[in-house]
């Protein structure tokens, strides 16, 4: 079965960054997206970024210019570094992939607080 693990959370002050690590168990190449999600208590998952298989990233438009979306075809991982937090990026982050043929592949995500 495949898998996608995320790892890298934690707690942060405002203003500071994070990076966002997820492992798949299965070459990334199969998966013609990748990216991220969040959640945050009491609200709906919403889109933070995705990544095509060439490469080419999108952005939830509050998060253009502070995060970028990255991945590393060799290591079977994406990465999501986040800068200038604000609490407002608390939330747990999900990793996704997307296969042909196949359900979306979620992660179980990673707890990203933003406190001082």
């Amino acid at each position: 079965q495949v898998q996608a693990v995320e790892s890298g959370g934690g707690l942060v002050q405002p203003g500071g960054s994070l990076r966002l690590s997820c492992v798949v168990s299965r070459s990334i190449k199969d998966f013609y997206r990748m990216g991220w999600y969040r959640q945050a208590a009491g609200k709906q998952r919403e889109l933070v970024a995705l990544i095509t298989i060439n490469g080419t990233p999108t952005y939830a438009s509050n998060m253009r210019g502070r995060f970028t979306i990255s991945r590393d075809n060799a290591e079977n991982t994406v990465y999501l570094q986040m800068n200038s937090l604000n609490p407002e990026d608390t939330a747990v982050y999900y990793c996704i992939a997307d296969r042909l043929g196949y359900s979306r592949l979620w992660g179980q995500g990673t707890q990203v607080t933003v406190s001082s």
